[in-house]
């Protein structure tokens, strides 16, 4: 019989810092994979704050998330814009950059692409 799980992002089992203490990603470990919830800071961006920790050109992790709270700007390598905020659903494949829009911190939790997010390689 399956058993019901019960984890904190409160209480996260990880918490991996982006550069100049721009926000973090907070993470809590499933089955299925990471689930995190990330907090970026105003005046944060994907190529400024997580590129040096991933080392590619762009972000290369897929995502699909539930805003919280703030508004991200997203643009995809081949030039397509969105825009999220509280509320919004989102899944954003790999090959973009982002950052926050706007003086409120970008909150959003993330169930997939997590595993590798922002994660520090020695």
């Amino acid at each position: 019989m399956a058993q019901m799980i019960r984890k904190s992002l409160d209480k996260p089992e990880e918490t991996r810092p982006f550069e100049e203490g721009m926000g973090q990603l907070d993470l809590v470990n499933i089955d299925a994979g990471a689930v995190g919830r990330a907090t970026f800071l105003p005046g944060w961006q994907w190529s400024k704050h997580v590129k040096p920790i991933a080392k590619t050109d762009s972000c290369m992790a897929s995502h699909m998330g539930y805003t919280i709270s703030g508004r991200l700007k997203v643009v995809m390598d081949d030039g397509e814009e969105m825009e999220y905020g509280p509320g919004d659903f989102g899944i954003i494949p790999p090959g973009h950059d982002a950052w926050v829009v706007g003086d409120e911190p970008y909150v959003v939790i993330d169930w997939q692409g997590m595993d590798d997010y922002a994660k520090r390689k020695d």
